[in-house]
């Protein structure tokens, strides 16, 4: 109710505010700058020509001997920029977004033509689908910050706006985890400017990657690459998918400022400005506090979260260019059993629960320019992610009341990365250029679980209900080192046939593992708009920590970690894409992939435990004395059918068809926990000019969502109860039965206006999620109250409600 009421307030407050301005719209301009460099080298391309087409008088200019290039008086609304430099592929942009409140900052990269370098080589419009990264030929995509707030459904979070594309399946209204071609969501790298993090969201727990709310705030954003396989050689400890976000630069020219109140978001405010102007640096920073409950992830309990991202650019001087960015994040939360029920997503009506966490992310990058044609770029890097978590049994009598209460489990976990990274890129001419580098990570891992409830049972010798002692599973301050190394070459034979080829190595000097991976791709464009890509890669990664430093008792008070001698976790991909462009704006891509994994960690003793299900929730279903002998695939179609923005809309429609299967020690091939078999998604969105000039707009954006249901184990009720309501599960059975299938309507309507008397934007959206309010399956629970086995439901409609100022 309190959240229903905050909502309407803010609507009201919201609605107020687009009123006043909505008909002060004549003649707002705005100032369209940015950088323009070689697409493998990075160096500045001086005397570029940058137009706005359609522009009347001609809107343009020429980059600088640094390659930066302003446009001034540049109309409100969407704009079509081309770029044109003597012997590159030239290129337009279009559906550039500009708005009264803010200035444009576009980072553009040209690519050498292999053709006559005597004459412009024009192209009709820049390759949107196209990686930032361009060593990597598929399973790649790019993201914006205008996408994550655009599509209906996301929260802001650029981790549910990758549950939009092919290949990856999030059916959890709860958490943000992405499971990528049906792999566990543990296996994704996160990378933000280079540096590899454990994870970017608040209330994560030690060895996942996601959690219910982000602390990546996309307002800090520049586009970005995500890739879900056989991705470049650069890329290591990671056997699913890569995440490679980049912060943008503050603008170098003026202080600008971003007010945001959102439902689910909270408060925030954003600035940016100048720094060091000698050198053309900037910075840019975003502060946010958490205001509204999680009553959108599924629990009535108040959470509290805020976060600080920032980036620091110092330009570049005679001894380089220099970077400082990060982002440092504090949450907590109480689940009282007293206060929640039985359908709580998180937390249990027996159990007092109580959450801590904090996560730190530091880097200091340098970047040396080595001549024109290379350059040499080194980060340090450090981050921190701490949470705690201890958990009270409650005791009751039989009317319910609680007559008693035990502490049952407590965790403290702190997990400290310190990074050296050094990239060193080569561009030899226009066919040949090449990258290489060291990425060194010293671990301090300080862990800590005891446990006197959930595992095993522990004696009550004095009847009281209470277990009489605690079991030590993990307690851990150990010191270690992973170290990668890779090298990664592309020649562009001609302009239609490309290639790629590279090593990685891994070395972990704490169970003396060591691994090379061989990585290979080639792109041919058969036809004018049509084209064929191969990649192969293999992929290893690192037992996750909780499995890796779990103690077992292996003779009475004589604890060892017995699973601390597991190799890399391995898996080969292979993926065969087919991309066609079909007129400027449509494009249809067919990918099929092939995954082999093997030294998966499953028990010695015949069961269906394997690791390869671990990583989609809180905790892990920690197990002792494994050994590398499981194995796995995952094979699948993905069909993306898409129209970018363009004439005022966007379409997009995904199909994902797969199969994700496992062996445990006992040779039998089970469905994994993330085999939901298909997934569709179909995008749609629309923007209408409105106001005297045409430079307001209504946008209405929508999203339709349907999966297969989640694979589970059934719950062994007799034993459960015979357990003391302990769950018990069909471990012969695991992973037989399914959940309903998954589906979900999100509709968002918005309002953009622009001020022509001051440098003033407001922006409204009204995210109506789940509008058929239809609960979908969460998972299936003991209810000690029927002792019944019952399944939780998760959210049904939520609307959320987000108001945005730039000046």
């Amino acid at each position: 109710m309190k959240a229903t009421k905050s909502i309407q307030t803010l609507t009201v407050l919201i609605l107020l505010i687009l009123t006043t301005g909505w008909l002060s719209s004549a003649n707002a301009q705005q100032t369209v700058k940015g950088k323009i460099i070689d697409a493998q080298a990075e160096y500045p391309l001086l005397g570029a020509t940058v137009i706005v087409l359609d522009s009347n008088p001609l809107v343009g200019t020429t980059s600088d001997e640094n390659g930066n290039f302003k446009l001034e008086n540049v109309p409100v609304g969407r704009q079509t920029l081309q770029v044109q430099y003597l012997g590159y592929t030239s290129i337009t942009l279009p559906n550039v977004l500009v708005t009264a409140g803010k200035e444009v900052i576009l980072d553009i990269k040209l690519e050498e033509s292999l053709a006559d370098m005597s004459e412009f080589v024009l192209t009709a419009q820049a390759d949107k689908d196209l990686p930032i990264n361009d060593m990597a030929k598929v399973s790649a995509r790019t993201f914006s910050p205008e996408e994550t707030t655009r599509f209906s459904g996301g929260r802001n979070d650029v981790s549910r706006l990758a549950a939009s594309f092919a290949g990856v399946s999030a059916p959890d209204d709860s958490r943000n985890d992405i499971v990528v071609r049906g792999n566990s969501p543990s296996g994704l790298l996160w990378r933000i400017n280079g540096l590899p993090v454990a994870t970017t969201s608040h209330f994560a727990t030690l060895g996942v990657t996601g959690g219910p709310v982000s602390a990546l705030n996309p307002n800090i954003l520049r586009t970005s690459d995500f890739i879900t396989g056989a991705f470049p050689a650069e890329y290591g400890n990671a056997n699913a998918a890569v995440f490679d976000v980049n912060f943008r630069n503050g603008n170098t020219d003026k202080f600008e400022f971003t007010g945001q109140l959102g439902a689910f978001t909270g408060a925030e405010l954003m600035a940016e400005g100048p720094v060091n102007r000698k050198n053309q640096g900037s910075f840019v920073a975003a502060y946010r506090y958490g205001i509204a409950s999680l009553a959108a992830t599924g629990t009535s309990a108040t959470p509290y979260y805020q976060d600080f991202n920032y980036k620091v650019n110092l330009g570049e001087g005679k001894l380089g260019k220099f970077e400082l960015f990060g982002i440092v994040g504090r949450s907590s939360i109480d689940f009282l059993g007293d206060e929640i029920d039985e359908t709580d997503l998180f937390a249990d009506p027996n159990q007092n629960a109580y959450v801590e966490n904090s996560l730190r992310i530091f880097g200091l990058a340098h970047t040396l320019r080595l001549g024109r044609t290379a350059y040499l770029k080194t980060t340090l890097g450090s981050s921190s992610n701490e949470n705690s978590f201890y958990q009270d049994n409650l005791i009751r009598d039989e009317a319910g009341n609680q007559i008693n209460s035990y502490r049952a489990v407590e965790v403290e976990n702190q997990e400290n990365r310190y990074t050296l990274s050094m990239l060193f890129n080569k561009k030899f001419n226009a066919k040949w250029s090449l990258r290489a580098g060291y990425l060194g990570e010293t671990y301090n891992a300080d862990f800590l679980l005891r446990d006197r409830d959930n595992r095993v049972q522990i004696p009550d010798e004095d009847g009281d209900g209470i277990p009489d002692y605690f079991l030590t599973l993990r307690d851990v301050d150990e010191w270690f080192m992973i170290g990668q190394n890779y090298v990664q070459a592309e020649y562009r034979v001609s302009e239609k046939l490309t290639t790629t080829f590279g090593l990685h190595s891994q070395f972990m000097n704490l169970n003396n593992d060591f691994v090379v991976e061989p990585r290979a791709a080639v792109s041919y464009e058969y036809k004018p708009g049509q084209k064929f890509s191969f990649a192969y890669g293999m992929h290893s990664q690192q037992v996750p920590f909780p499995i890796l430093f779990l103690e077992e008792e292996v003779t009475p008070g004589n604890y060892q970690r017995t699973n601390l001698d597991l190799d890399f976790m391995r898996s080969q991909h292979y993926v065969l894409a087919y991309d066609r462009r079909i007129g400027l704006d449509w494009r249809v891509k067919a990918e099929a992939y092939y995954q082999s994994l093997r030294n998966i960690p499953v028990e010695v003793n015949p069961s269906s435990y394997s690791v390869i299900n671990e990583g989609a929730d809180f905790g892990f279903d920690e197990r002792a004395g494994l050994v590398s002998e499981g194995v796995g695939e995952n094979y699948g179609v993905e069909l993306t059918i898409e129209k970018f923005f363009s004439n005022n809309y966007y379409l997009m429609s995904t199909l994902s068809l797969y199969n994700s299967t496992y062996e445990g020690s006992d040779g039998i091939e089970r469905n994994t926990a993330f085999n939901n078999g298909f997934v569709y998604n179909f995008l749609a969105g629309k923007e209408w000019a409105v106001g005297a000039t045409g430079k307001n707009s209504i946008t209405f954006d929508t999203k339709f969502t349907t999966a297969g249901g989640r694979p589970f184990t059934p719950i062994d009720l007799e034993s459960t109860i015979e357990n003391g309501g302990r769950e018990v599960f069909f471990e012969d059975q695991a992973f037989s039965q399914q959940l309903n299938d998954y589906m979900r309507w999100d509709v968002k309507v918005g309002f953009r206006i622009n001020s022509s008397r001051k440098k003033v934007s407001h922006q409204f959206f009204l995210d109506l999620q789940n509008v058929t309010n239809r609960e979908n399956d969460f998972a299936q629970r003991y209810s000690p109250t029927t002792n019944q086995i019952n399944t939780v439901t998760q959210i049904g409609f939520f609307p959320d409600v987000m108001y945005r100022i730039q000046f």
